[in-house]
């Protein structure tokens, strides 16, 4: 199968790997198709008690809770994708988000009626649900799916170096990252940025993957104070920085973008009005797609420099070069997410269908928007063998990259 590769790898590095899992919502089955691929390219036979190949693992949104799930299993890397593989191979809507009518009419019907008509009844606004949805169920579903006991001692067991989730805070307009390691490692701070030392849990990884509108936010203490948080790929500037920060000289990406989704459903000849699925799928493009290719660009432009500069002026400067590898979907998420649309519960078809979501054969709309929200088994493992055919499609290069970080 035929592989996107918008971003390349750039010049080889040395030492510790970095783990970069980026957002998507449903998109992250994904990744799990592409980490299931790497440990078997590293191990295929299953037999040297293989080590974690990623020390540091920094991931946003539901890629975050990927990365909680790895560092959890970190003293087992096979058995850790394996039990992705099978979580994410058997997902249901009902497991992230509540899909049957009586819910749906509490807060997604509840939600657009108040845009539309709260204007006319202000008391409405009183009674107002924090989001078009209700994810209760991912809380418990993590719960029961993670240790975190376990991420603890593979931290003191040294099977893990770092962990980071990052979250946006609405209060205050910052990216937060959130990170836990069995090192000091100092906090840094940049402009509309920061990091918060933390026991990472539940609460983390519901802030993370609090998709705008869609989810709501969760209260994350920081700096002695709270904040209402969202989805850690609102505002991320930087998303290869915490891995740098907590010490990476080389980056393994997975995202969940494909280079031709800017426009998806361009070509028509007299397009009708966008509707809301439509914008809302392109404003979430937009937060979850556009920043990780940009910052490997940067990086790739920093290490010319670097390349250019004295050995003495990079120790001067505390500067080193750092390698990228990065593996993106060679097919549209989008069209593979239209195809399984029949699997959502009635219910939250219909929500859908309002909001102008389409799989009609000739009026197809809305593919972006549900590409995130379509947590259904059929459509997650589609993902899950495309991220194993897009990895394994590159194998020599990952054999390479990793071979680097050994020597």
């Amino acid at each position: 199968m035929p592989t996107h590769r918008a971003l390349e790898a750039s010049p080889p590095g040395r030492g510790p790997v970095g783990l970069i899992l980026t957002g998507g919502g449903a998109r992250a089955a994904y990744q799990v198709g592409v980490l299931s691929a790497v440990m078997d390219i590293l191990d295929p036979r299953r037999e040297s008690g293989m080590a974690n190949p990623f020390p540091i693992i920094c991931g946003t949104s539901a890629g975050a809770i990927n990365a909680a799930a790895l560092g959890c299993r970190a003293h087992d890397p096979h058995l850790a994708t394996d039990r992705l593989v099978q979580l994410w191979s058997n997902l249901r809507t009902g497991q992230i988000y509540h899909g049957d009518a009586a819910r749906l009419l509490r807060t997604g019907v509840r939600w657009l009626s108040l845009l539309a008509f709260g204007w006319m009844a202000p008391g409405l606004r009183q009674r107002s649900p924090r989001s078009l949805l209700d994810n209760s169920p991912l809380r418990d579903l993590l719960a029961d799916s993670l240790n975190f006991d376990r991420l603890a001692r593979n931290f003191d067991a040294g099977h893990l170096t770092a962990l980071a989730v990052t979250a946006s805070a609405y209060t205050t307009g910052e990216h937060i990252t959130f990170y836990q390691s069995h090192k000091r490692i100092q906090p840094w701070r940049r402009t509309l940025r920061h990091a918060e030392p933390a026991v990472i849990g539940v609460d983390h990884l519901m802030a993370s993957s609090a998709i705008p509108f869609v989810f709501p936010a969760q209260s994350l203490m920081a700096r002695k104070r709270a904040y209402w948080c969202g989805d850690g790929s609102m505002r991320q500037l930087a998303p290869i920085s915490p891995a740098i920060h907590l010490g990476a000289e080389k980056i393994f990406v997975i995202g969940t973008g494909f280079r031709d989704e800017t426009h998806p459903e361009e070509g028509e000849q007299t397009p009708d009005y966008p509707s809301l699925a439509q914008i809302g799928g392109h404003a979430l493009a937009n937060i979850f797609l556009d920043s990780i290719s940009m910052d490997i660009e940067r990086v790739d432009k920093v290490n010319e420099l670097l390349a250019q500069t004295s050995e003495n002026g990079l120790k001067i400067e505390s500067l080193r070069p750092i390698s990228t590898f990065a593996v993106t979907p060679s097919q549209s998420l989008d069209a593979i997410a239209l195809r399984h649309l029949s699997q959502l519960p009635r219910a939250a078809r219909a929500l859908f269908r309002v909001l102008g979501v389409s799989a009609a054969k000739g009026a197809q709309r809305g593919g972006a928007l549900i590409s995130y929200l379509l947590f259904e088994a059929a459509y997650t493992r589609e993902l899950i063998e495309l991220g194993r055919a897009d990895c394994l499609s590159r194998m020599e290069e990952v054999k390479a990259f990793f071979k680097e970080a050994q020597e």
